[in-house]
């Protein structure tokens, strides 16, 4: 809870804080975008999502985090990498920010899940129409999906 005094007023938020996180667009040699199918109980629904994880492990820079991440989710790894964005995912409640990475060139290694959503969530690798296709859907996407696959498709350009 967040206590704000202003020059004539005076009011309490709630504030959720959060470490950070990571966001990863890994494209393959055949130009495809890397993607899971996960359960969320959030929405008790399986979603279209990226890898991503939580910047939890102490000193870890998000570059490091989100390298840690697609291993463990997709199973590949890379040595190209850039930031496309950096984003307050809702600033009027929570001070999470999320690190939007892009990976190309991916290779295979093995996947590494960690709990069970993970452990029973799908890989998919889509073609630049299958993600305009998904865009244009109607399907509620997770936010940061939605800014990845705008620029993957060339919808929209990197201003980072």
């Amino acid at each position: 809870r967040r206590h704000v005094r202003g020059d004539e007023v005076e009011f309490d938020r709630d504030v959720v804080c959060h470490p950070g996180a990571v966001v990863i667009l890994a494209i393959d040699q055949h130009g495809r975008a890397g993607l899971l199918r996960q359960y969320r109980a959030t929405f008790d629904t399986i979603n279209w999502e990226l890898p991503a994880g939580t910047c939890d492990v102490k000193d870890e820079v998000p570059l490091r985090t989100a390298q840690r991440e697609l291993e463990e989710e997709l199973g590949v790894v890379s040595s190209e990498w850039k930031l496309l964005h950096v984003t307050q995912i809702s600033p009027g409640w929570t001070n999470q920010i999320t690190w939007l990475f892009q990976a190309d060139n991916v290779r295979s290694t093995n996947p590494a899940p960690v709990g069970p959503e993970e452990e029973n969530m799908e890989r998919h690798w889509l073609t630049k129409k299958q993600a305009r296709d998904l865009l244009s859907s109607g399907t509620a996407l997770e936010t940061t999906l939605t800014i990845a696959l705008l620029h993957f498709t060339g919808d929209v350009n990197s201003h980072s």
